[in-house]
């Protein structure tokens, strides 16, 4: 099973030869002209060098997911060639530069050689080798019939802040390029994919990095302290630029354990706050978390997955922190996970995460993993009409015998801030009702008794049902979180006779409706990028069904649409059950 109108670009080459703001610039210039867009990167864990790779992958209808295989390959170096040398999907185009001395003898015969001279021509306009990428802009544009004029404001974008010569070169470049595949590529053009003006919705083309930090701005951020750590450093780069336009702080802490104090103590002082970090990070954010659980300072926390143990694989995904998160910590608290499966949902579910954190005066955490964080897709502008800040039972003003921590059915007690005149008491031991310092049996039990009670009132009044994709009578039923999500809708797309079960929500966890639809599926898999297949796991605990087919990836690599295709035919042509 093939998957079908995609049209697969791959920039490779050095780090420093701009990489991704080359693949950023496509990409923006094919949803620019119509076109839906999903862009994956990667790029090692050094701080110079190495081999970076985007692929863009275009098509008329939404695009969800990322390819192994390309269709056109843009190799700035020698290494790129041999590297992607076997990930053609049959046929395809590969540019290279003409005076590299690129050896191409072991490409597929049918690939059709595009050579260009590069390095010449970005010497021609002005800015030496640094232009190479933008030439091969032009290239592609000439190749694909786009508009040259629509990649220009796209440059100057990217480019007019920088000075007038800069923009000029850059121009240059594009007119370089373009002019150069009209005159020497325009037969074996013929057949590559085209550019033609399409009228469709406005689109953005945006990361999961930055859908958080603008979700988090929308939902009324006031303060934000976030240590950088791959991969949720563009979420701290995201607020840091808009604070002075948005009203909020963003504090750069010395480390994790600062930046999870400086959030709660913010929260304790009536601020909506947030941090965010990776799994390193989070392993010292721990004692931190345990605090606001037992304080009841609403928190939210974005954490972005990457391969571990210990450092790992930094600049590479994983989702192997989700039993981590539902337990770090000792003893037990409400601890409310949520897992974003895509870009939109990184918007929509911190927005989301905010409004939970301050109902329920608990820490919410956003799982991410490294492929929502760092791939962009082009998705509608985000709609928050709908959205109204509720700061939950928020007392601002002096109330009689106050008690920030009484005993309530739903588990929530009023909340109050220092300076309205309500006295109480806030630390890290168990607590009576104003907040005292108690070991009393009776009090440890009431207090427990309501703390957990949050995540029963949760589940019934705020956690949405997941949500099952395709036909209701499926043959096959696939179970995943994360970002999975994208690759096996995109897959989907290419069948007629399996449907998705996608999970969002991981504590409280909606275990009736995920009983019934694994009890009443033909034949179940799930598919997780971790070793141990921790989403079964607690699809276990949660429901006592074992899903015995299971689809595990922890190679720091995402499932690629063409896996979840073979793994469906595996399944459909096999006996498994």
């Amino acid at each position: 099973m093939k998957q079908k109108n995609v049209f697969k670009i791959k920039i490779a080459g050095q780090a420093g030869q701009g990489i991704k703001s080359a693949g950023l610039l496509l990409a923006k210039f094919a949803s620019r002209s119509g076109y839906f867009i999903y862009n994956y990167i990667e790029y090692p864990s050094l701080i110079r060098g190495g081999h970076n790779v985007m692929q863009i992958n275009i098509s008329d209808k939404v695009i969800r997911g990322p390819s192994r295989h390309t269709d056109f390959l843009i190799a700035l170096n020698q290494e790129s060639v041999n590297k992607h040398k076997n990930e053609f999907d049959e046929c395809g185009y590969v540019l290279f530069d003409s005076d590299d001395h690129v050896n191409t003898e072991k490409l597929p015969s049918c690939v059709k050689l595009l050579p260009v001279p590069l390095g010449k021509l970005a010497n021609e306009a002005g800015g030496k080798d640094l232009l190479s990428n933008t030439v091969a802009l032009g290239v592609v544009a000439a190749m694909m019939s786009g508009s040259i004029e629509t990649l220009k404001t796209l440059v100057k974008e990217e480019f007019g802040d920088k000075k007038t010569e800069v923009l000029e070169s850059n121009y240059k470049a594009l007119d370089l390029g373009y002019n150069f595949a009209l005159e020497n590529f325009a037969e074996i053009a013929k057949g590559i994919f085209k550019l033609s003006a399409v009228n469709g919705p406005k689109k953005m083309v945006i990361n999961g990095d930055e859908a958080a930090a603008l979700g988090a701005i929308s939902a009324g951020l006031q303060f934000a302290a976030i240590y950088p750590m791959s991969p949720i450093s563009n979420i701290l780069h995201t607020l840091a630029q808009h604070q002075m336009e948005y009203g909020y702080v963003y504090k750069q802490p010395e480390d994790e354990i600062s930046a999870i104090n400086m959030a709660i103590g913010a929260s304790f002082a009536g601020a909506r706050s947030m941090t965010a970090t990776s799994g390193g990070g989070f392993c010292l954010m721990t004692e931190g978390y345990g605090l606001a659980g037992i304080t009841e300072t609403p928190l939210v926390i974005v954490e972005g997955m990457r391969g571990g143990p210990a450092t790992g694989l930094p600049t590479w995904s994983s989702q192997g922190d989700l039993q981590f998160i539902l337990h770090a910590h000792q003893d037990e608290f409400p601890r409310i996970v949520l897992s974003a499966g895509d870009v939109e949902d990184a918007f929509y579910m911190t927005m989301e995460a905010f409004y939970i954190a301050d109902k329920y005066q608990t820490p919410v955490v956003v799982l991410l993993d490294k492929n929502i964080c760092d791939d962009e897709e082009s998705v509608p502008v985000f709609d928050i009409s709908a959205y109204r800040i509720d700061r939950g039972k928020f007392v601002a003003q002096h109330q009689e015998s106050y008690k920030r921590y009484a005993l309530a059915e739903d588990g929530i007690s009023p909340r109050s801030i220092p300076g309205v005149g309500n006295f109480f008491i806030s630390n890290s031991d168990e607590h009576d009702e104003i907040g005292f310092s108690s070991e009393e049996i009776d009090n440890r039990i009431a207090q427990m008794n309501k703390r957990m009670s949050k995540l029963e009132t949760c589940a019934k009044n705020d956690m949405p049902e997941p949500v099952i994709y395709g036909p209701k009578d499926a043959e096959l039923t696939i179970v995943s979180w994360g970002s999975s999500k994208g690759s096996i809708l995109q897959a989907l797309k290419n069948t007629t006779n399996v449907n998705y079960l996608h999970i969002g929500w991981m504590n409280p966890f909606p275990s009736e409706f995920v009983s019934s639809i694994i009890k009443n599926a033909k034949r179940t898999t799930i598919m997780e990028c971790n070793y141990t297949g921790q989403l079964c796991n607690l699809i276990l605990e949660k429901t006592g069904i074992e899903i015995k087919n299971k689809k595990l990836k922890f190679d720091g690599r995402p499932f690629y649409v063409e896996e979840v295709l073979e793994h469906i035919d595996e399944l459909l042509e096999g006996e498994t059950k």
